[in-house]
């Protein structure tokens, strides 16, 4: 049995679901201790008791420590098993998350599954359903990962209640990733969404783009939707020849909607002048489908500790050999 540390590295929740989603695809069982130590309430959560059952659920696995609070979990899987599968959290925790502890050993399995989930679909904190629909499935599709993603409600914290389904596909000829430059950028957008909050909101957010950006009307996108509870989050999104960076902002009620707006302007200026591919969030979640797939190699700005810490725990279960090199003052390479 593997033993991993929780409070290794950021010490959160990524450290627990990339040791469950290993454990999966390598058939190897794994305890997972001081699980989220460097947060402020340590342990297991909502979201990501879901994560765990969700896991448990797929490959019919012996848990321990599978309840709220704990601190310490010890997950045996048995075979990953396709399917039609509801996850639901219960709270407004994070969809996303839930998703990407299960998906990768779905995909290794020769018949397609469906997924659907019921949560918070976008979240300070976490990838958005944007964000897995327009960035990050795309560039899996490249390396012969095959999933199509649909949202059907917003959910936005604390009322939650969202949902999203995904159709998995079984892999196609599994290719090693390249995406080392990002070519020509094809199109600009801003997407400034709301529920049950003033129109003018999103309405001052995206005037704020305009005015960093001087983007054309035609590149903004006022989204008004229903959920069950209010909530607001402004996405920007760069598309190129090889890849689409994906930038999420979440409102928060002590932020006025220009200083949400200059927290995404700000990181997208920061993706633009690095003239690397890969943003800083994409970078941490193509680790693993590379681990598991044929490998490869990008570049990206400088790594968060949430990719650092994503490397370790590979290297602890997989033995793999990865580099994070940095090329120059903005530039860095990851070889897998």
């Amino acid at each position: 049995m593997i033993v991993i540390d929780g409070a290794q590295g950021e010490g959160g929740g990524q450290v627990f679901r990339t040791s469950l989603t290993l454990s999966m695809q390598s058939g190897q069982p794994v305890r997972i201790k001081n699980i989220r130590a460097g947060r402020s309430k340590p342990g297991l959560l909502r979201q990501h008791l879901a994560c765990l059952r969700a896991a448990s659920e797929i490959c019919s696995a012996d848990v321990q420590g599978a309840e709220l609070g704990s601190d310490s979990v010890t997950f045996r899987p048995g075979k990953v098993e396709a399917g039609d599968y509801h996850f639901s959290i219960g709270s407004a925790g994070s969809t996303s998350l839930v998703f990407q502890t299960v998906f990768l050993p779905l995909m290794f399995v020769e018949k397609e599954s469906h997924i659907r989930l019921e949560g918070g679909t976008h979240n300070g904190h976490a990838p958005s359903f944007d964000f897995i629909a327009a960035s990050f499935l795309p560039v899996l599709e490249t390396m012969g990962f095959r999933a199509h993603a649909k949202l059907d409600r917003y959910g936005f914290y604390p009322a939650g209640d969202g949902a999203w389904s995904v159709k998995v596909g079984a892999m196609c000829g599994v290719q090693a990733l390249s995406l080392t430059e990002r070519g020509e950028i094809v199109s600009q957008r801003a997407v400034a969404t709301s529920s049950r909050i003033p129109e003018h909101i999103t309405e001052r957010e995206l005037a704020q783009v305009q005015k960093k950006f001087n983007w054309s009307g035609e590149q903004l996108e006022q989204n008004i939707v229903e959920s069950a509870g209010p909530g607001n989050i402004v996405s920007l999104r760069i598309k190129s020849e090889q890849v689409t960076e994906v930038v999420d902002m979440v409102g928060e009620k002590q932020l006025s909607a220009e200083r949400v707006a200059d927290r995404a302007i700000k990181a997208v200026k920061r993706y633009l002048e690095s003239g690397v591919p890969v943003g800083e969030y994409l970078a941490d979640q193509l680790l693993l489908p590379m681990v598991l797939g044929g490998g490869g190699q990008f570049r990206t700005v400088s790594p968060s500790l949430h990719l650092k810490t994503n490397v370790e725990i590979i290297r602890q279960f997989m033995g793999v050999d990865i580099r994070v090199e940095q090329e120059d003052e903005h530039a860095w390479r990851v070889v897998i």
